[in-house]
């Protein structure tokens, strides 16, 4: 047997304290690191909360829209911007969503050889896309090439290349940590793949899968390039997103900072803060429910 011989007394106990020291020097830097991220959240939350609220308060806000109001009138509500941004989004989550899990199925339980490398490669090319580029190549392709007009649909296709990255990563990861015990008791079984997929890994992993879906959500919600770009904005309620200009939250911020320099009228700071806050309320929202039903799913299992 070999002898394990043990330091020396004094020396074991300095070898204690430095441990000590840079175990409390790593917590400091931590929380300090913490502490200045979280200055400009609190300092965003606030300015916006302090200068949307009174206007979100108001009833009429949340039941009435923007049309035959002006910069000189008062008033007026965002009902036509949230059910555009609500239309626009659910959209892009219906495409994006069962593309993004089937493609994060193929890279974790089939995915081998080039053709999985591939798609590897393309999806981290997606991941840094500028949202302005995925605006330019729809408008190239559907407006450009097809003639087609300006409308909805086309702000949520290049929502949808933003958002699917987003989902197909957090899905992946979370699929992988589902333990390989329960996949080889359910082949064990007899089952075949496929269903041991549907049965078992993708219940498993629900509740990440769908907290990946609300930071999905949240990553293309307040999305302005392809507002800009491959639609207009309208004061109107416009429910069809294949046919005309429709209003949007983002887009009715930026409406109105044309006239943020009038001293004369700050009804259009008004409107501005409240949509932003509206805006953050709704992302926050869907947030929350995504937590909730993963949290329920968990609970189930």
């Amino acid at each position: 047997m070999t002898a394990v011989i043990a330091p020396p007394q004094g020396l074991a106990g300095q070898i204690s304290s430095v441990r000590k020291l840079k175990d409390k020097t790593a917590t400091v830097l931590v929380w300090a690191s913490f502490g200045v991220a979280l200055v400009p959240l609190i300092w965003l939350l606030w300015t916006v909360l302090s200068r949307g609220l009174g206007t979100v308060l108001n009833a009429d806000w949340w039941t009435g829209t923007q049309r035959n109001i002006t910069f000189r009138t008062e008033g007026g509500g965002a009902l036509h911007a949230i059910l555009g941004t609500l239309i626009q989004v659910a959209l892009c989550a219906v495409v994006s969503v069962p593309i993004a899990i089937m493609v994060a199925i193929y890279l974790v339980e089939y995915g081998t050889g080039r053709l999985a490398r591939l798609t590897t490669f393309m999806v981290d090319i997606l991941t840094g896309i500028p949202s302005i580029v995925a605006a330019l190549f729809i408008y190239a392709v559907f407006i450009t090439t097809f003639g087609g007009q300006r409308q909805g649909l086309f702000v949520s296709l290049a929502l949808v290349m933003l958002m699917l990255p987003v989902v197909i990563r957090t899905t992946e990861e979370m699929l992988k940590l589902v333990p390989n015990e329960l996949r080889e008791a359910s082949y064990a079984l007899g089952i075949p793949k496929w269903r041991t997929i549907t049965k078992v890994v993708l219940p498993t992993a629900l509740s990440g899968i769908i907290t990946g879906v609300a930071l999905g959500i949240a990553r293309v919600a307040g999305e302005t390039a392809p507002l800009l770009v491959l639609v207009g904005y309208t004061p109107d309620t416009n429910l069809n997103p294949t046919s005309g200009f429709q209003g949007t939250l983002p887009g009715m911020m930026y409406s109105q900072v044309p006239q943020l320099g009038n001293v004369k009228f700050t009804f259009a700071a008004d409107r501005m803060w409240g949509a932003a806050l509206t805006l953050i309320v709704i992302v926050m929202g869907l947030n929350l429910l995504g937590r909730l039903a993963g949290r329920l799913n968990r609970v189930a299992n």
